[in-house]
């Protein structure tokens, strides 16, 4: 069965469906090629198609994206039913600058030593590829396809109540 998912090249659209999600599950590849994931922090989604995030340097992520640089990160709005997924390539450093920039003071409570604590290493995501779903999760939508079901003995198509799309970075 061929995939009739709409493809499209709008990143601002994807970066739109996870701006307000403040966590998401980042997975890499450890050393024996196992898939590995663990919440993070968003910093800010960037419209250039980079995504940022704080980490420790000495930190299990920092080792697996040297070794294996592509990732991917999954959002979750439960409240809006927006669910997206991020392919990319992703690479850790220190950069002093890029630090200041991202830095808010809630995040001295994973770096007690404030912005020039030389632990903070930015993990940064440059999309390539995304895929979004959102199924508008109102009582309405969902009798709408509830009574469908009942009248025409069919289940709904996800088209009719869900918006699906996948974007490719270019």
């Amino acid at each position: 069965m061929a995939d009739q998912t709409p493809v499209t090249n709008d990143l601002a659209k994807l970066i739109d469906k996870i701006k307000d999600v403040r966590i998401a599950m980042l997975t890499t590849s450890d050393e024996e090629h196992h898939l590995r994931s663990r919440p993070m922090g968003t910093i800010k989604p960037d419209t250039s198609g980079s995504l940022y995030f704080f980490t420790d340097k000495d930190s299990a992520k920092v080792y697996e994206v040297k070794k294996d640089q592509q990732v991917n990160l999954a959002y979750s709005n439960t409240d809006d039913s927006i669910y997206v997924s991020v392919s990319g390539s992703a690479k850790a450093y220190r950069d002093q600058n890029k630090i200041n920039e991202l830095w808010s003071e809630p995040m001295r409570a994973w770096f007690p030593k404030g912005k020039e604590d030389e632990s903070i290493y930015i993990l940064e995501v440059s999309i390539e590829k995304g895929e979004y779903w959102e199924s508008p999760g109102n009582i309405i939508t969902q009798a709408y396809a509830y009574v469908r079901a009942l009248a025409t003995g069919e289940r709904t198509k996800t088209d009719d109540v869900n918006s699906h799309a996948k974007v490719e970075v270019k």
